[in-house]
């Protein structure tokens, strides 16, 4: 099956577009920081980041869908990856998120999420989407209230998270545009 290209998605301060080669660096950057990868599962060698940025390209083209790299339109840096997936043996169709350290609190992650939400469901005809998230990571936890989903409950992860404990937020594609029109988007 041939899928069409990748979009890119503009929010206000975002650009959201595939992953390229020229994002390996600070890719690996991302993936290398402790802070960053705590509540992702733990920092990576660089060949790990490697697998995991050639697994987000090439789900582009085994799903026709996948993570977005997330450009900051200010500055025209990489500063993440987020958007849909759903790997094999996955708990559901997901929109999630991991951004640079130095990006938090500045409303990223729900920006692009927000847009990837509209992506999933008026694109790609998603019924629910997801976002799994540690127990502890408070800040995805409020991410996922802010784009209106609700705690779902406990989730089991595919091999190799399969003893990390992860709970699915999430929301039907009916209450994503009952909120969508309710803020009057």
């Amino acid at each position: 099956m041939t899928f069409a290209p990748a979009p890119i998605i503009e929010t206000d301060r975002l650009i959201l577009r595939a992953p390229t080669a020229e994002d390996f660096e600070p890719w690996v950057e991302f993936a290398s920081d402790a802070e960053t990868m705590r509540h992702l599962g733990g920092a990576q060698p660089r060949s790990v980041a490697w697998r995991g940025l050639c697994s987000v390209v090439g789900a582009w083209s085994v799903r026709g869908f996948s993570m977005f790299s997330v450009i900051e339109k200010s500055s025209g840096r990489w500063v993440g990856r987020l958007g849909p997936w759903r790997p094999e043996g996955w708990p559901g169709t997901e929109v999630g998120w991991g951004l640079m350290r130095e990006t938090w609190g500045k409303g990223y992650a729900t920006e692009g999420a927000a847009a990837c939400m509209d992506y999933v469901f008026d694109v790609l005809g998603w019924r629910e989407a997801i976002h799994t998230i540690e127990p502890a990571n408070v800040a995805s936890q409020a991410v996922a209230k802010r784009l209106g989903s609700t705690l779902w409950g406990p989730v089991e992860m595919p091999a190799p998270y399969e003893d990390t404990k992860v709970e699915a937020w999430g929301q039907t594609r009916e209450q994503w545009l009952a909120r969508r029109a309710a803020l009057g988007r």
